[in-house]
């Protein structure tokens, strides 16, 4: 199959990225299997989801990027994760970081995010996120220092690592009104970043999300482009949480769908009896309910309007597609049977890679917390 680079630019440009992540996909499979075994960073998908055109596809048309909305986004984030669930999720973390500022762009007109997205259009630069440390309370350490701050902290769960250009975060700042986040991206070229070699996980084990060690970097005073209070929601966190998981949980939605299909094409091999046909129906079932769950979060996000309401819509999605990807998945390994429980089948990894989708927030407790006190007309500010 050619690489995304030898496909002529008028041909690239012309197709959805669907379409390009369709075609790339047998190839991200391939080396998928090599990066489960070893633990090794999926760096040669990820080189071929920026040489095909798919790093600037969520980046406003007018800014030379592809203008991909939140649906193209996300069925082509469902189909890497169909193919390779850890260059799937990894490149999640990037499509919702630049998401974000093309939204905040195109219907909030903040001006302040078109540098950003020129880059990722001509240069494409890769964004990394920490989902791990970044949430509502932030972390990390933020000292004033003369034109700017000082920057001492770790970051988790920072999926691409070994190949992110900017790291989009924040750290809190001690101020007379209380601790306040500040937001802000990190060069990954600073001499004062260090990727800690310590991803060695049950699942995703290709998306190289490595801790990131910050020591005394410091980020310009005009660098910081929002600065909100500690452990409390902010309307950009309304516009991410809204944004943001709809793209995520599109990629467990496409690993659970690749599950099953190896479960049926194993189970076709077996003699069907009733126990089995039930299985199958019970698997259908649960993959049919995260396919609505995920529609539902999309649905949400299409609104245009992220709010408490949006983003309560959004977590009950997440719960739900979570949920009912991972039951898919689990009952994919009862169909296929002892076949399946070589590695060699594929759904080994399926099974591994789909346990991750536990984890992202909001997790099970906090989010039913969110949605009843929504319900019960309680405040759901510090509810995270």
């Amino acid at each position: 199959m050619a690489s995304a680079s030898a496909l002529p630019s008028a041909a690239r440009t012309e197709r959805s990225p669907a379409e390009i992540a369709r075609e790339l996909g047998p190839e991200l499979a391939r080396r998928a299997e090599a990066a489960g075994e070893s633990d090794e960073y999926v760096a040669d998908n990820i080189a071929l989801l920026r040489a095909s055109g798919l790093v600037e596809a969520g980046v406003p048309a007018e800014l030379g990027g592809g203008g991909a909305d939140i649906d193209a986004l996300a069925a082509m984030l469902r189909i890497l994760g169909y193919h390779c669930g850890s260059t799937g999720l990894a490149f999640s973390m990037h499509t919702h970081q630049v998401a974000i500022p093309a939204w905040r762009w195109t219907h909030q007109k903040v001006a302040a995010a078109e540098p950003l997205l020129r880059r990722v259009a001509s240069e494409k630069i890769m964004l990394l996120s920490s989902g791990g440390s970044d949430w509502i309370a932030g972390s990390g350490r933020a000292e004033k220092v003369d034109g700017g701050y000082a920057i001492n902290a770790r970051k988790i769960f920072t999926s691409g690592a070994p190949t992110g250009d900017i790291l989009m975060t924040g750290a809190v700042l001690d101020t007379d009104e209380g601790p306040t986040v500040l937001h802000f991206g990190i060069p990954m070229n600073s001499p004062h970043v260090r990727i800690l070699d310590n991803w060695r996980t049950l699942g995703m084990r290709g998306t190289g999300s490595h801790d990131v060690l910050i020591e005394g970097h410091v980020v310009p005073e005009a660098a910081v482009s929002v600065r909100r209070k500690a452990g409390e929601w902010h309307p950009l966190f309304q516009i991410i949480a809204t944004i943001a998981f709809p793209l995520i949980y599109s990629v467990y939605l496409g690993v659970a769908e690749s599950a099953r299909d190896l479960a049926i094409a194993l189970a076709k091999r077996r003699v069907a009896n009733r126990h089995l046909v039930v299985l199958a129906g019970r698997m259908e079932t649960d993959l049919a309910a995260a396919r609505l769950a995920v529609e539902s979060m999309l649905a949400a996000a299409r609104l245009n309007a992220p709010s408490a309401e949006t983003i309560n819509q959004v977590m009950i999605g997440r719960q739900i597609a979570g949920r009912h990807a991972i039951a898919a998945t689990e009952l994919a390994m009862e169909i296929a049977g002892g076949a399946g429980f070589y590695r060699a089948a594929g759904l080994e990894r399926r099974f591994r890679d789909i346990q991750a989708a536990r984890y992202h927030p909001l997790q099970e407790g906090p989010q039913a917390e969110y949605a009843g006190s929504l319900a019960l007309g309680l405040p759901i500010d510090k509810v995270f």
